[in-house]
């Protein structure tokens, strides 16, 4: 009897502290796929997320995160605190000059069009559905390409500082077919926006979206569903674009991750 208790006990030890699993580095811009007791509650920063019927989870840590993660787990009554460090990263300096104004300053009249397009692009990245797609593995969206900017980068342009890159550009020649990196529901496929000109966004669960710009054709509609592999258009320079390339963001709602912390 005493025997079983110890048993027990050794047994029980064993599963609490493999209750969670955490696939992912956690720094700036990662990230993280989690697995848990199906049954279990999850709350990231005190936010509650989905945890799938399989028991997967999934959030994301932005660019410049500073503050540890702190990761409550409820479980039969019980709750458990899982505080993780987040690692810092060095970003590239990017410089961009002789560019055409328009290419770095908007002009007024095409601010309206600029509101309109953030407003959808927010909608787009705000849905949050069942799906489980995330927790699969994410293929690259060309074949043959070069990668001309990555994620974190900040862009100097005309000598003039930006906004930093959130995306991964692969440049590839015009009309070159464009797949779908993971299964999805498409939420918005916008042909001719100012800034991301031809563009898709693709939902895979739970707040994860990845976003496809500068297109140029777009072979899917909102509410498709899609398989990844599929064609879902072609390479362009649409948009704010200096010439032909895919740029690729993702995002945990509206959390701006590194894709390549999915491709990797």
């Amino acid at each position: 009897m005493k025997f079983l208790i110890i048993s027990l006990i050794i047994i029980f030890n064993f599963q609490t502290l493999n209750a969670v699993e955490f696939f992912g580095k956690f720094k700036q811009g990662s990230f993280i796929l989690g697995k848990i007791n199906p049954n279990s509650t999850v709350k990231v920063d005190n936010k509650k997320i989905r945890v799938s019927k399989q028991g997967y989870f999934a959030f994301g840590l932005d660019r410049d995160r500073k503050n540890n993660v702190i990761i409550k787990i409820k479980e039969n009554g019980e709750t458990k605190i899982i505080e993780k460090r987040v690692f810092k990263r060095k970003y590239e300096i990017q410089r961009i000059d002789g560019l055409d104004t328009k290419h770095v300053t908007p002009p007024p009249e095409v601010y309206e069009q600029i509101k309109k397009d953030n407003i959808l692009i927010g909608k787009a990245r705000s849905i949050d559905t069942p799906y489980d797609f995330f927790k699969n593995k994410f293929i690259y969206p060309v074949d043959k390409y070069i990668i001309t900017g990555v994620y974190g980068s900040q862009r100097i342009l005309n000598g003039k500082p930006r906004r930093p890159h959130y995306g991964i550009d692969f440049h590839a020649p015009e009309g070159t077919p464009v797949k779908a990196m993971m299964d999805g529901v498409v939420t918005l496929a916008q042909d001719n926006m100012y800034f991301t000109g031809g563009t898709i966004i693709f939902d895979h669960g739970h707040g994860i979206s990845t976003l496809y710009m500068h297109m140029k054709d777009i072979n899917v509609k909102v509410g498709q569903k899609v398989k990844q592999g599929q064609i879902v258009g072609t390479l362009g320079k649409s948009g704010r674009a200096t010439g032909p390339h895919l740029d690729i963001r993702l995002n945990w709602f509206d959390v701006k991750l590194d894709p390549a912390t999915i491709l990797n």
